[in-house]
């Protein structure tokens, strides 16, 4: 590997940091998430400043072998009139998570998330490109983005 891509990987992994105990919650035994807003703001800057958040990432864990990839899932709370905004900009259609957080790291979050969702997505919004991946969909009655990305910071 060249110096430079191993440059940015380690920029890549300092940029979000596994969940310590300041940042972290917990709903139950075992169940714990992340509740810091700014990895989340860096990551979807088009969002805006986040009001709150519960998310989880792939390197949050107790392995021994951590995974090489960085993956984060989970549902923040959008400031008050950022969703308009994006709509304003992007066309939105009707459009659920195909399933309720399949992987292994997400367990935190099944079962969570805003009571009877309408979800909606845009294309415009989700991202596929050089080994990473975001998908949002967004509940308009209680602001919620839902998200899971895979490499968020490229």
């Amino acid at each position: 590997m060249k110096r430079r891509e191993l440059l940015g990987i380690a920029a890549g992994l300092a940029v979000l940091p596994v969940c310590g105990a300041l940042g972290q919650e917990s709903n139950g035994p075992e169940r714990r998430w992340c509740t810091d807003t700014e990895p989340l703001e860096q990551a979807f800057p088009a969002l805006g400043p986040l009001a709150d958040a519960r998310w989880v990432s792939s390197r949050d864990d107790e392995r021994d072998l951590p995974s090489p990839e960085l993956a984060i899932s989970g549902f923040a709370r959008l400031a008050p009139g950022t969703l308009a905004e994006l709509a304003a900009a992007h066309t939105f259609v009707s459009g659920a998570p195909a399933d309720d957080f399949p992987s292994w790291f997400e367990e935190p979050l099944r079962g969570e998330g805003p009571d009877d969702p309408h979800w909606v997505r845009s294309d415009t919004l989700d991202r596929d490109a050089d080994g990473s991946s975001t998908r949002l969909w967004f509940d308009r009655r209680t602001r919620t983005v839902r998200f899971r990305a895979l490499n968020p910071y490229g």
